[in-house]
């Protein structure tokens, strides 16, 4: 099985990998830097069927919002290559588990934990008391 993994803690993501280690403010990954680390490592796979790159881009992003809106910011961000799926892991600092709340009339949000949970091929959660970390496969075709 070829795999292949980065991940980025909290104090480190999104900066060059010269600055890795080094004190100093340490910028969270965004959304859209998630994004832009697996699309790079995605391109590095050669040709994907768009619907699954869109399929993990947006998995990403929801995982790395709910993250930081509801588990107390983003702690870690994790990619791994496998023969016939590629799981982002997203660690925060709240050990609850993901739920879904269905929403009563025009209350915004409310859709990324069931979007992820359509998505993924599996998705997992290791909870411990001082975080967790939500790992969610999408098959790839390669």
């Amino acid at each position: 099985m070829n795999s292949r993994s980065e991940t980025l803690p909290r104090a480190t993501a999104g900066a060059p990998p010269a600055a890795a280690g080094r004190a100093g403010p340490s910028p969270l990954l965004t959304p859209a830097q998630a994004r832009r680390l697996v699309s790079r490592t995605l391109a590095a796979l050669g040709p994907l069927r768009a619907s699954q790159v869109d399929d993990l881009l947006l998995v990403t992003s929801e995982l790395v919002t709910n993250a930081h809106r509801h588990g107390g910011g983003l702690t870690s961000f994790g990619i791994v290559v496998d023969d016939d799926r590629v799981t982002v892991s997203v660690a925060d600092a709240s050990g609850k588990p993901p739920r879904h709340e269905p929403r009563g009339g025009l209350r915004p949000g409310g859709f990324g934990w069931p979007i992820v949970l359509r998505l993924c091929r599996e998705v997992t959660v290791d909870t411990r008391p001082d975080g967790k970390t939500v790992h969610a496969a999408v098959t790839v075709d390669r």
